[in-house]
């Protein structure tokens, strides 16, 4: 469940939950149990505060969810209650509004929507819940305090970067530190922040046994969330901008207040040289499936910034799908790996580095094609050419463009596939026998002793 974007979905998914419950459950007299003053109670799916020094603060443009446990002495029972919620100003405790929700199931949260137009904006107000059991009522719990505030911060943020400047192109490899000043707005108790321009909503809940809620506090991810030193003040943050990150770098900032509205956003743009890695292999253009070593060395500027500790390497295109191996990083922040490329039309690397303070680089790509498919010729039949006759045979001679062939499998006109054994050449040959002038398509591809099958060919020609 989530508040920031002030969506009353939740109130409605619990309505439904509760109609629902109520269905199930046939009303009963509740006459000889006692009502039992409801607890539980959250407002807005907070906690309630009973201190009217420090109440809780909250949105409530559309009404505001309340809600409580309500019970009977009889725990066994399972006849439906009412709960009255009643709210007033802490200034004029005479002027209430009372909400009643009917049909609620004892021992399960029975939530209720106080009218917006009974909850000002910038006004402190006090509510209290009581459990109604046909004519017998519970007391009535202690009173709740809430402070309704439904106007953002008036202004943006101000955000600066004490190692990159705005605007200004630097070399990456240490986290971005940040200072977020609330530009003077007494009402900015923390910042929300993001690398995407969509901000995270500011405060969820989850929904746990018996329908109580179980507020998350956003402060307690760093990730998106810091406090302000105090009321109107600022906070310093420690960032590594995400994996990859090169070129144009922006980082999104809003200031929350105790109610969690945020302000305007504010932009910080800088930019960042490359920080991808080399990958270089030991021979220009490593043979199909043969082991090869690849040499990985840090991006120029990137070990002195933050020394390279590992590298991922991932495969792309080869035999069983993309596959990723860590390497660990020597002293000089170079590492090697052994690879066998084995994809039948070409396989590429995408290799980043990471440093000892988190930093990701960007991915360095490498890459090399394959033709792994047969060479094939015959005296008779040429290729895209015409030759022979029904009755004439013709003889195919398959010839392989990689190491170690082991076998060939062919297929005229789309026929039951036919499998011939290499020689020690790693060739084959076959004789075929046309019964009718026409146009044939011979397909063949190869097949390694380690059981790869390489690409097919088509090898077109006509009977005469």
């Amino acid at each position: 469940m989530s508040f920031g974007a002030r969506s009353r979905a939740v109130l409605a998914s619990l309505g439904a939950a509760g109609l629902a419950l109520a269905a199930a459950v046939s009303p009963a007299s509740a006459a000889d149990a006692t009502p039992v003053t409801p607890t539980q109670l959250f407002n807005g799916y907070q906690s309630c505060s009973t201190d009217a020094d420090r109440p809780t603060y909250l949105w409530a443009g559309n009404g505001l969810t309340v809600e409580g446990i309500p019970g009977t002495t009889d725990t066994t029972s399972t006849s439906l209650v009412n709960v009255q919620y009643q709210v007033w100003p802490v200034t004029d405790p005479t002027h209430t509004t009372t909400v009643t929700r009917a049909n609620a199931l004892p021992g399960f949260e029975a939530t209720a929507n106080l009218p917006a137009d009974a909850l000002p904006d910038g006004q402190t107000y006090a509510w209290r819940a009581q459990t109604v059991a046909g004519d017998a009522a519970s007391e009535w719990s202690d009173p709740c305090y809430i402070a309704i505030d439904n106007t953002p911060p008036a202004n943006a943020p101000d955000v600066s970067s004490s190692n990159y400047p705005e605007g200004r192109g630097d070399q990456g490899g240490s986290p971005v530190e940040f200072t977020l000043n609330a530009d003077g707005d007494d009402d900015v108790t923390g910042f929300e922040y993001s690398w995407q321009q969509d901000l995270p909503i500011a405060g969820s809940a989850t929904i746990g046994d018996h329908g109580v809620p179980q507020f998350v506090d956003p402060y307690a991810d760093p990730r998106y969330f810091t406090r302000a030193d105090a009321p109107g003040g600022s906070a310093t943050i420690s960032l590594l901008p995400p994996s990859g990150s090169s070129g144009l770098t922006r980082l999104w900032v809003r200031s929350l207040d105790r109610a969690y509205n945020g302000s305007a956003v504010t932009s910080y743009s800088f930019f960042l040289d490359s920080t991808a890695p080399t990958v270089t292999p030991a021979v220009a253009s490593p043979e199909f499936d043969t082991p090869t070593t690849f040499t990985l060395r840090p991006g120029a500027g990137l070990q002195s910034t933050s020394p390279v500790v590992s590298y991922s390497v991932e495969t792309v295109g080869g035999q069983g799908g993309d596959k990723t191996v860590d390497v660990q990083a020597g002293p000089d922040g170079t590492a090697s790996v052994e690879l066998a490329l084995d994809g039948i039309y070409g396989e590429s690397l995408r290799v980043s580095s990471t440093s000892a303070d988190g930093w990701v680089s960007d991915t360095a790509f490498w890459g090399i094609s394959y033709d792994t498919t047969p060479t094939i010729a015959s005296d008779v039949y040429p290729e895209n050419g015409s030759g022979g006759g029904a009755g004439v045979p013709g003889t195919f001679t398959f010839t392989p463009k990689v190491e170690d062939v082991a076998s060939y499998t062919y297929s005229v006109n789309g026929d039951p596939e036919v499998t011939v054994t290499a020689d020690a050449h790693h060739t084959a040959s076959v004789d075929w026998t046309p019964t009718a002038s026409g146009d044939y398509d011979l397909t063949v591809h190869a097949t390694t002793r380690s059981g790869i099958a390489l690409a097919p060919y088509d090898y077109y020609f006509t009977v005469s």
